[in-house]
């Protein structure tokens, strides 16, 4: 049997166990959800495997518009670097924003790895869905973290904390767990539960991506599945059912080649896919670590 036919074979077997999972309520206890029996992994910064940080004396060039494609690897980078703010903090617009090219992304790889894609997009509407809903129902909630002091009160508020609870990571950890939002012994649809699960996707996306743009020494590059698959088993994987890691491990045997990166990239040779992919991951990863740090502060890497 050939690549393609076991190709096509292993987006059929996983589109109808796929298919299933999704009727009986959903991906998500599957996906994102570790049972009691499975150990989950809680990385610090430190502990990923991040090499991107010296690649590329080019890095700082402006990244133009690839004709033709869904996907924008300039508009990622652009909403991943305008996501840090004070106090190492992620502002939620951008942050939201960034997941919505990395859904392009990944609907760019084919139908299977698209499929995950839909989850990440249900998990981004619920933190939309709350943010709108506390912008019609504002509350007279301080966080002392934007305040100009222990005694300061509304009129020496940070302007950033004038504009919403779902502002930023931390306002909406703050305003979520005075309002008793987020349970710590049970599934919830809290902004915090779905900003977790969006945590653990970034950092196999960050790491996959990672080890794209390696060049090896030798100069054997490995297949892009190669790379997927092995990024996860260090990820999400900690993190999914049996079934659901077998079913990610047949979605990536469909995983384009690394030419298709090429184009979807806007690049001629991996030298060039190594400095833009460089950029990208280095943005993330400073999101990312601003994320953990806020999540490990108050006790939610662990959030059912």
């Amino acid at each position: 049997m050939g690549v393609k036919s076991k190709a096509a074979l292993a987006i059929g077997v996983l589109l109808l166990f796929l298919g299933s999972l999704w009727l009986h309520g959903g991906l998500d206890s599957h996906w994102d959800a570790c049972g009691k029996g499975y150990n989950q992994v809680n990385e610090s910064p430190r502990q990923r495997a991040n090499s991107s940080g010296s690649r590329g004396s080019a890095g700082h060039r402006h990244l133009q518009e690839c004709p033709g494609q869904t996907f924008q690897v300039s508009l990622l980078l652009s909403h991943l670097l305008a996501s840090p703010a004070v106090a190492s903090d992620v502002l939620l617009r951008p942050y939201l924003s960034s997941w919505d090219e990395l859904v392009k992304f990944m609907e760019a790889l084919g139908p299977m790895v698209g499929l995950i894609s839909k989850e990440i997009q249900s998990k981004t509407s619920i933190i939309r869905e709350l943010a709108l809903l506390a912008e019609a129902n504002p509350e007279a909630e301080v966080n002392p973290e934007n305040t100009a002091g222990p005694e300061a009160g509304a009129g020496t508020l940070h302007p950033s904390q004038r504009s919403g609870a779902y502002r930023s990571v931390r306002s909406m950890i703050w305003v979520e767990l005075r309002r008793g939002s987020v349970d710590f012994d049970r599934q919830t649809d809290s902004g915090c539960r779905t900003l977790l699960r969006l945590h653990r996707a970034l950092l196999w996306l960050e790491r996959f991506l990672d080890k794209l743009a390696e060049i090896p020494a030798a100069g054997l590059l490995r297949s892009p599945s190669e790379l997927c698959r092995e990024a996860y088993g260090t990820t999400l994987a900690n993190h999914h059912t049996w079934f659901a890691r077998r079913a990610a491990e047949l979605a990536f045997i469909a995983m384009p080649e690394r030419g298709f990166f090429f184009r979807l990239m806007c690049v001629q040779n991996q030298e060039e896919l190594s400095t833009v992919l460089g950029r990208v991951v280095r943005a993330i990863g400073v999101v990312y670590d601003r994320t953990q740090k806020a999540l490990e502060e108050n006790g939610m890497l662990d959030l059912p």
